[in-house]
């Protein structure tokens, strides 16, 4: 046998090489174009940039602004209002009401310690009882005497008497009969003696002059009441009282607007206190008297329906209105600036900034409430954008204009 050809026998990989090859590498390649998309994209990105923009919130408005004629400040003051005190002088023995009791006229309200004064009446209704009972003495000798006198005086017809005993009986009626009209102003004397001291004791007894709420609590149980409280660790008013039916509010307007004001005219009250509500008021007066100081002049507006919420000395703002406007009227509606309220497509519309975003939100617009519209579509607090300007669109990356 001669020697086999050992070359046949070797595998030729030449032909296999190129497919595999071609395999690997599309991986790297379809990553590369991957990344230079995504440099590009970042790239195109970062020259364009966020759009900056001015912002507003979604707010609540009330119709009745359409109609304002002036707005002003002020303070609700009751005009019926009382620091209560005692015209006698003692130790304030009970208090029966503390703040925010509501009193009736006349209602005690405390009592000074009166033993002192009572034990005076008690003495002056005895001096009553004296001089009553002297009274009826002097009339009892008035009646003898002048019955005697009638007697004497027949005697003295017959010639049986002197005209010395006769002149002595009728001296002993006058005598009889002044007894009796001194009898009779003791006992007027001894009466006002007792009124003055029942008015003493009574005076020891704090009344509430009118119908009303207590604001403040001035004195305590054991306090030395005075009625001009000018003595040392004495108070002077143990409560005081208002009269809630009485609440007004005073409010400063300027001189140069006087002119816009009547009395009767409409006016909407709010306070700071109940934000969420608008109260129907009316000018009740217009006080004749200009502040030098500040220019103004104190116009008082009353309400024309009582609220238990309202309480002396809250601030409030008053608007005083063209005309009246209805209950519905001050009911707050949802509110945007004018020019954030654009017109793409035949729709009205807003855009909302949402994470960064401008989203494009369709509305619908009802009044004008000065500078704002009503709308509807959207909800109060959420932000909006002033003016949009052509540049920004559904989903354009948008930043706030803090200036």
């Amino acid at each position: 046998m001669g020697n086999p050809d050992l070359s046949k026998l070797s595998i030729d990989r030449s032909a296999t090489r190129a497919p595999g090859t071609r395999r690997r590498l599309w991986p790297w390649a379809a990553g590369f174009i991957l990344v230079v998309a995504a440099v590009i994209l970042g790239f195109s990105g970062g020259l364009s940039g966020p759009v900056t923009v001015e912002t507003a919130s979604v707010t609540t408005a009330y119709p009745s602004q359409a109609v304002t004629a002036l707005n002003a400040t002020g303070y609700v003051v009751a005009q019926r209002k009382a620091a209560v005190a005692s015209k006698a002088t003692g130790r304030l023995e009970w208090l029966g009401v503390m703040e925010g009791s509501h009193v009736k006229k006349n209602e005690v309200i405390a009592r000074l310690e009166s033993r002192d004064v009572a034990a005076a009446r008690d003495q002056a209704a005895a001096n009553v009882q004296v001089a009553t009972a002297n009274l009826d003495h002097a009339r009892a000798e008035l009646r003898e005497a002048e019955r005697n006198l009638t007697r004497w005086r027949e005697l003295s017809q017959d010639k049986l008497i002197s005209e010395l005993e006769l002149d002595t009986a009728v001296a002993r009626a006058d005598k009889a009969r002044a007894a009796a009209q001194s009898s009779e102003a003791a006992i007027a004397v001894a009466r006002a003696n007792l009124k003055a001291a029942e008015v003493a004791l009574d005076q020891t007894l704090i009344r509430a002059p009118f119908d009303g709420v207590v604001l403040t609590k001035n004195a305590n149980v054991g306090d030395n009441i005075t009625p001009f409280s000018s003595a040392m660790d004495t108070k002077g008013a143990v409560v005081t009282i208002a009269d809630m039916s009485t609440l007004e509010v005073e409010a400063d307007v300027a001189e140069s607007s006087l002119g816009r004001i009547t009395v009767g005219q409409p006016c909407e009250i709010q306070l700071d206190a109940v934000p969420d509500t608008r109260f129907a008021g009316v000018v009740n007066r217009i006080v004749p008297t200009v502040d030098r100081a500040k220019a103004t002049v104190m116009v008082k507006i009353g309400f024309v329906d009582r609220d238990q919420r309202v309480l002396p000395d809250m601030s409030a703002k008053v608007a005083f209105l063209e005309r009246e406007v209805a209950a519905a009227d001050r009911k707050p509606v949802t509110a945007v600036p004018r020019q954030a309220v654009v017109e793409r497509d035949g729709m009205k519309i807003v855009f909302i900034v949402k994470e960064g975003r401008a989203v494009r939100t369709r509305i619908d617009t009802g009044r004008a409430l000065g500078d704002l519209i009503e709308v509807s579509g959207i909800q109060t607090g959420e932000k909006i954008i002033l003016t949009p300007l052509d540049k920004v669109g559904d989903g354009t990356r948008v930043k706030t204009d803090r200036k």
